[in-house]
């Protein structure tokens, strides 16, 4: 009986954990891709 009271929230917090796991690689990405652009910016510069 435990176990099925159990079961549904451990569900619940790994997909909490998974979407929240997204979000972050997103926003790394992101950054990079700025950092990317403020090199590339500063080394065109005349």
């Amino acid at each position: 009986m435990k176990l099925l009271r159990i079961t549904p929230i451990a569900i619940l917090a790994c997909a909490l954990a998974l979407a929240a796991c997204a979000n972050t690689v997103r926003g790394v990405g992101r950054d990079v891709k700025s950092t990317a652009k403020a090199v590339e910016d500063t080394v065109t510069k005349p």
